[in-house]
């Protein structure tokens, strides 16, 4: 999904449904951006959130052959290329925590 279709997606939510928390959180250790919307909608309370962060390039693991050694992952992030990620929750109530939507739920 590309950010124009973000900005239509939160103009419809903010027209059709009661929105109940709308925020932004950058989380520095991630290296991520995360903006999400809370509402009432169809299935009652749900969020969906828009993340997005820079695009790995390459992933380099060091290790020691050595019993009980340990092991690092380095990431290499690009400077100007981002990946975004489009997530949909349903709050469930009995367990008092979201659930993801997955796609083919819908079908």
């Amino acid at each position: 999904m590309y950010p124009d279709k973000w900005e239509e997606i939160k103009v419809k939510i903010k027209n059709n449904f009661e929105v109940i928390e709308e925020f932004k959180e950058n989380d520095e250790e991630r290296r991520e951006d995360i903006e999400a919307i809370e509402f009432k909608g169809p299935l009652g309370k749900m969020k969906v959130e828009w993340i997005t962060r820079p695009k790995v390039l390459d992933k380099k693991t060091q290790y020691s052959r050595r019993i009980g050694g340990d092991i690092s992952v380095d990431y290499v992030y690009s400077e100007d290329e981002v990946t975004h990620t489009f997530k949909v929750y349903k709050y469930d109530e009995a367990g008092g925590n979201w659930q993801e939507m997955r796609g083919d739920s819908f079908i």
